[in-house]
């Protein structure tokens, strides 16, 4: 493992110039391109890599980018940032805010600007370490299909395999905190779809019908019970109704009802567990009414547990407690899903995934959260932070 006390100096004392990072930034800010469609974003990104001595494998898996930076004999860390935006209107205020209805509204384009931050340091200071840098920018995380597509596009056979692959993410919090822990820190997720199906009628006739949309609404009501009466008070998950679509008149029943549900969980085998439930109660409530035919159930969208290993917080947290002091702080699991792990599962090697503090003071105490219109990264102690972090968890294993 390399010297906590040497990277705490070098990263403060780096004599790089980072000041293009506030105009990159700005730049991605206003022109957020959504998932599968980051064409521009991947041109900037390839522009400014071209500044550094590094090998560039791109067009991966759609707009994929891999930055292999060689520097002698030494193992190989991986550094992933994502780069899609989302479809929300922006209403920040701020003059580089984005005006074509989508938004970087989860921090994208900061985990982008901190990855080639720490690009430019590590380029700059190959003295200090040895071996291989891997830089990957992933598109298509907000669908959770980016990973995979870049997987499926022989991403292991086209760089060379890491020992360790690391991440981050923007997250409430004090703007520059950085905050991890071991285990289990993004949650697993899945999306299920379900079909239940009655016989139409006119709603002055009811008596007539088999009304699904009564039987989807009892649905609603019991999912919740599951939770609260058969998963643990100690344990975790979450059951939300996305969307309940059920008839297109005002004076029809009618023949079939769709809900749409998420889940949540730390626990894949309690997840397996609540589905056996699910669809138990889903049947006895399509039974109980007479329903004509069985209900369906299409699960789509799953997500991994971003599940940090051991060791790896044991290396990687030394090094933030010297570089970082007292920002370097426990994080809280969170409840959210992130697509990450698909990466190092596909070499089979272990990876750590920790969170940057990104709330400015004066909402400290109401942040935005991800996602919502209004949020918006402290600039400047989230930038600094994001950016020393990734170049520290890499100098944890190429350090010398």
């Amino acid at each position: 493992m390399a010297d906590s006390l040497k990277i705490a100096d070098l990263l403060t004392t780096s004599g790089v110039d980072l000041s293009w990072q506030r105009e990159f930034y700005e730049d991605l800010h206003r022109h957020p391109e959504l998932s599968h469609e980051e064409e521009r974003t991947a041109g900037r990104i390839l522009e400014k890599l071209r500044a550094f001595d590094c090998e560039i494998v791109d067009s991966i898996g759609g707009h994929g980018i891999v930055a292999i930076f060689r520097n002698g004999d030494g193992p190989t860390a991986l550094m992933r940032a994502d780069f899609d935006g989302l479809p929300v209107a922006e209403e920040t205020g701020v003059d580089f805010a984005a005006t074509n209805g989508k938004m970087h509204a989860c921090g994208h384009d900061m985990h982008t600007t901190t990855l080639l931050g720490a690009c430019a340091l590590l380029d700059a200071h190959r003295d200090a370490w040895t071996g291989t840098f891997l830089a990957l920018f992933q598109p298509a995380e907000e669908s959770s299909m980016g990973a995979k597509f870049m997987i499926s596009d022989s991403l292991t056979s086209r760089v060379p395999k890491p020992d360790i692959c690391l991440g981050q993410h923007i997250m409430p919090g004090k703007a520059g905190d950085v905050q991890s822990r071991p285990g289990a820190i993004m949650a697993g997720c899945d999306s299920l779809r379900i079909r239940v199906f009655g016989r139409s009628a006119h709603a002055s006739m009811p008596h007539e019908s088999i009304d699904p949309t009564y039987i989807a609404a009892m649905i609603v009501t019991r999912l919740q019970a599951i939770v609260g009466r058969e998963v643990a008070p100690h344990d975790f998950f979450v059951i939300s109704v996305g969307e309940l679509h059920s008839g297109d008149k005002n004076n029809i029943i009618p023949e079939t009802a769709e809900l749409v549900l998420n889940t949540r969980y730390y626990k894949p085998e309690i997840a397996t567990r609540v589905y056996a439930s699910l669809e138990r109660m889903v049947r006895a409530e399509c039974e109980a009414s007479g329903a004509p035919t069985p209900p369906t159930f299409e699960y789509f969208a799953h997500g991994e547990v971003t599940d940090n290993d051991l060791a790896a917080h044991e290396t990687v947290r030394s090094i933030f407690d010297a570089v970082f002091d007292e920002q370097s702080v426990a994080a809280s699991p969170s409840t959210a899903s992130e697509d990450f792990c698909y990466l190092p599962q596909a070499w089979g090697v272990p990876y750590y995934f920790w969170f940057i503090g990104s709330t400015p003071a004066e909402f400290a105490d109401n942040p935005p959260v991800n996602h919502q219109s209004t949020f918006l990264p402290d600039y400047a102690p989230t930038v600094q932070s994001g950016t020393r972090a990734a170049a520290a968890a890499v100098l944890a294993y190429l350090g010398k």
